[in-house]
């Protein structure tokens, strides 16, 4: 295991303990995020984004595994994660792929690949099994999570 895939995986190992200032440590400070909920974060905000996630989840797990170098300073790996969405209190496995690059030993892009329509219809039910392919109701999903996170940010 050479040096970037260790810090991978020390990511990984701090958000199975939801321990955001282990995950933060591993990002520069202009780290570049996406995924289908947040979409596009930058710096702080990403940062913000995983104190958020690890200060409210509840009945957490977390499984990472097949750390690929794809060069270049590019890699991925998946990684599931189980908990409880706490508007609906419904289980949610979330299975998603990662992909980062890094350099001068700190994540510097990272961007998270998962089901948006799979994630709609676990954590909200059947009305997000029916919605959750709706660019309205997408909107109104990823409006609220934004919403959240500036709140967050501003209430810290």
């Amino acid at each position: 295991m050479n040096n970037d895939e260790r810090l991978i995986e020390r990511f990984f190992t701090a958000f199975q303990k939801l321990d955001a200032k282990g995950m933060n440590a591993c990002y520069s400070n202009d780290i570049v995020f996406y995924d289908p909920m947040f979409e596009l974060l930058r710096g702080d905000e990403a940062k913000a984004m995983w104190e958020m996630l690890c200060k409210n989840a509840t009945d957490f797990s977390l499984q990472h595994d097949s750390i690929k170098n794809l060069d270049d300073g590019y890699y991925a790996c998946n990684w599931t994660a189980s908990y409880t969405f706490s508007k609906t209190g419904r289980r949610v496995v979330n299975m998603c792929k990662a992909h980062m690059k890094i350099e001068n030993g700190l994540i510097i892009e990272h961007s998270d690949g998962w089901s948006l329509l799979k994630w709609c219809a676990q954590a909200i039910g059947i009305t997000g099994k029916l919605l959750g392919w709706a660019g309205f109701f997408r909107r109104r999903l990823k409006n609220t999570a934004k919403r959240n996170l500036m709140l967050y940010i501003e209430s810290r």
